[in-house]
């Protein structure tokens, strides 16, 4: 029984660690919230769901970007669809850079957006270690209950 106390100690430790360090917000509590008995991978299956979006939408910036001619439109809508995401699974800290994101595709700063693209992209990279993380503490607590 000590193993699941302290897998559950370590998994408290490190999901508070992530609100902390402004990786997650309250967002992110009440998406674990709607998990239940009839849905136990329901956060995996949504955060999953963001890493796909989030990657296709990080790849079609890049290139978006990169064009002799860029389309702030469709870059901003871009930026406004994954602070969008962001926002629903708690993810505050890539949500904050998209924020400065959009103001400079409002003010048709390339390098400004440039920039941002960089820093949303090692936001987004750490927040995905990080809950990767985080899920595979849960498996092993849930695992070890199992077997005891």
């Amino acid at each position: 029984m000590e193993g699941v106390f302290q897998l559950q100690k370590q998994l408290v430790d490190y999901t508070a660690s992530l609100f902390k360090e402004g990786f997650l917000d309250d967002q992110f509590n009440q998406l674990q919230q709607l998990q239940d008995e009839s849905n136990p991978n329901f956060v995996v299956e949504v955060v999953s769901l963001f890493f796909q979006d989030s990657e296709r939408l990080l790849n079609e910036l890049t290139r978006a970007l990169e064009q002799r001619s860029v389309d702030f439109k469709r870059v901003d809508a871009q930026i406004h669809q994954l602070k969008g995401s962001s926002s629903s699974i708690g993810a505050q800290r890539v949500q904050r850079v998209c924020i400065a994101f959009r103001n400079f595709c409002d003010e048709q700063k390339i390098e400004g957006c440039i920039t941002c693209l960089e820093q949303v992209k090692q936001e987004y990279s750490l927040l995905k270690n990080k809950l990767e993380t985080l899920f595979k503490v849960q498996m092993k607590r849930g695992e070890k209950r199992r077997r005891e």
